[in-house]
């Protein structure tokens, strides 16, 4: 089963709780995150998707980001963050 996340246009102090509901909820089965609507990433919510790829991988589990706006990609990039983990698919071997 895989679960599915689409991440709000607005990726700032207030979302980040939500977000991480959502992750904690979706947490243990594959995820497919859906960033087509995100307009702006500020720094908690990246940390939270950086944790997010990690406890996945870690987890042995699938996440998968679909869709990526260019502002999430252009931020994602500007905050120093891998470009490479946004495009993160695989579970570890």
């Amino acid at each position: 089963m895989t679960a599915a996340v689409v991440l709000a246009p607005v990726l700032d102090l207030r979302a980040a709780e939500p977000l991480k509901g959502e992750l904690l909820a979706a947490r243990g089965q594959a995820l497919t995150l859906d960033g087509s609507a995100v307009e702006r990433l500020g720094g908690l919510c990246l940390q939270l998707l950086l944790s997010a790829i990690r406890t996945w991988r870690a987890d042995g589990q699938v996440l998968t980001f679909v869709n990526a706006s260019e502002a999430l990609t252009t931020q994602w990039s500007a905050f120093g963050a891998s470009p490479s983990d946004l495009s993160a698919q695989d579970a570890p071997q």
